[in-house]
């Protein structure tokens, strides 16, 4: 069965890549086409005087092409399953250098199938030993740069905080991915606010507690260790969670999500709250250019589901193991202000490293809070919005009067993900 030309575009490692695919889907820039069932291949005259060797196994897909691109697929495979999605490459006999790819291709799957699962262990526990020292030599630089910055003070900084930038590059260059994202959040702090020196030790003290829990990480408790791991950077396989991680089985409320953008990845967090429980639940997932995020949690919905937990301290992100179908949820029952704040110590106090805590307030009212915006309860205390959040669509809903919302609350104050009006669920 051909392809449609939106499944092809899907392949495109990017917006770019995609573009470029469509300008080579013409058939004046291809000869010796040909397809069969498992591949379609085509010579595409590029800037050369020999014309690039293009070849796709539909299979996987997997795909070659003798043009210089590190791009997978390039744009000459691109446009040539381009060109076959609309039918205008035919039917053929496989020449010999498609069909000696094709062999070798398949003879490498059946070596691959008959080797033993003990060499493969072998070879994923080396490239665990050879990370793992990686990650130790850049933690103990980092802890090293840390204790000059004592010494020298943090003044230096604001002159220069792409000097925040340069470690963080280093920590990508030793696979310790978290302690990278932790420096570029640092890295914009220096001259940003009066405040800016209290905010970035803040930061730069979390930091070195997280790499020291590191050298000591063999000896924590096994979930502390888990977060220290998860918060340097090490990754935990979705089929070990799915496999082992802890299981819930709740109703579920979506309190709502939030989208960000960062290098050109797409990521969603929504949270769940469960009924009976009160647990929450943090699902993530990604999305790369051309790609879309997950639409199947919709904000003030409820649904009957199993999750399963990643191993953590505090254990908040989850993957759905298993779900019915949504239906229109009512508006929750939520705490204070108070209580709100106590949670997010309860949650800081087991994992300090937590950058954001769920929340729902119920009877808050949208209010000036010195020069910006913040919710308040009828006992006067008072949390303030972040910043940058827009309060608008929270104050047209209110219309000064209560509300019930679900929020994250983070040092930077308060970002409601949605409120109720009446049992009516509105996205902020």
């Amino acid at each position: 069965m051909r392809w449609t030309a939106e499944q092809v575009l899907g392949l495109a490692p990017d917006e770019a890549s995609a573009r470029a695919g469509r300008a080579q889907a013409s058939a004046a820039r291809w000869s010796a086409t040909g397809s069969t069932a498992d591949a379609v291949w085509g010579l595409c005259q590029g800037s050369g005087k020999a014309p690039y060797q293009v070849v796709v196994d539909l299979g996987e897909p997997a795909f070659r092409c003798t043009c210089p691109s590190r791009k997978f697929p390039c744009k000459h495979s691109l446009g040539l399953l381009l060109l076959w999605a609309e039918g205008a490459v035919t039917e053929a006999d496989e020449p010999e250098w498609v069909d000696a790819w094709l062999r070798e291709r398949a003879a490498r799957t059946r070596k691959a199938a008959a080797e033993p699962g003990e060499r493969d262990e072998a070879a994923a526990a080396t490239r665990a030993a050879r990370r793992a020292s990686r990650v130790a030599g850049g933690v103990a630089e980092l802890l090293g740069w840390l204790d000059d910055q004592v010494t020298t003070g943090l003044a230096a900084l604001d002159q220069s905080p792409d000097v925040l930038y340069g470690v963080a590059a280093r920590m990508v260059d030793a696979q310790a991915g978290g302690l990278a994202t932790a420096l570029r959040r640092a890295a914009v702090m220096p001259g940003r606010g009066r405040d800016w020196p209290s905010r970035l030790l803040e930061e730069l003290a979390l930091l070195r507690a997280l790499a020291k829990a590191y050298e000591r990480v063999d000896e924590l408790p096994d979930a502390l260790a888990a977060t220290v791991r998860t918060r340097i950077g090490f990754s935990t396989d979705t089929a070990d969670v799915l496999a082992n991680g802890e299981r819930v089985s709740d109703e579920w409320l979506v309190a709502g999500h939030v989208d960000q953008e960062s290098e050109q990845l797409l990521s969603r967090r929504v949270w769940l709250r469960g009924v009976a429980s009160g647990r929450w639940a943090l699902v993530l997932s990604f999305a790369g250019p051309g790609r879309t995020l997950d639409t199947t949690l919709i904000g003030g919905t409820r649904l009957r589901a199993e999750l399963a937990f990643y191993p953590a301290a505090l254990p908040l992100r989850a993957l759905v193991a298993d779900k019915g179908d949504p239906a229109l949820a009512t508006c929750p029952a939520g705490g204070d202000i108070a209580g709100a704040l106590a949670e997010y110590a309860a949650a800081v106090a087991t994992d300090p490293w937590v950058e954001r805590v769920p929340v729902v307030l119920a009877d808050v009212v949208p209010v000036r809070v010195g020069g910006g915006w913040g919710l308040s309860s009828s006992d006067g205390s008072a949390l303030p919005l972040g910043v940058g959040v827009d309060p608008w669509a929270l104050l047209a809903v209110s219309g000064g009067l209560p509300v019930t919302v679900t929020a994250e609350l983070s040092p930077s104050g308060l970002r409601p993900l949605a409120c109720w009006d009446g049992d009516r669920a509105v996205r902020l």
